[in-house]
């Protein structure tokens, strides 16, 4: 029986652990300069906006368009996605709720 619960368990552990680390990738060259972007008036009382960022996609860089976004609980903060330069190449770092 208990071999059965680590069976079932232990992926599912490995899947939630990789989830809390978040997506780190890698590019060859430094991303382009961030787009201004016009956001105008949030959609309701609550909301923030969380700007957009250039992700690495298909081996290019790609603009992901900012949103309008209500935190997922109170007094909830956005860490912004970001690019470091790491050795030869850049490591992005995926946005979250801290």
């Amino acid at each position: 029986m208990k071999r059965r619960i680590l069976t079932i368990l232990g992926p599912l552990m490995l899947l939630t652990a990789s989830c809390v680390a978040g997506v780190v990738y890698y590019a060859p060259g430094p991303p382009p300069p961030v787009r201004v972007e016009a956001f105008g008036v949030a959609p309701g009382p609550g909301y923030i906006w969380l700007a957009g960022y250039w992700g690495w996609r298909g081996g290019r860089y790609e603009w992901a368009p900012g949103r309008w976004e209500r935190p997922p609980r109170p007094r909830a903060v956005w860490v912004a996605p970001r690019w470091e330069h790491y050795g030869n190449r850049y490591r992005f770092h995926e946005g979250r709720w801290r």
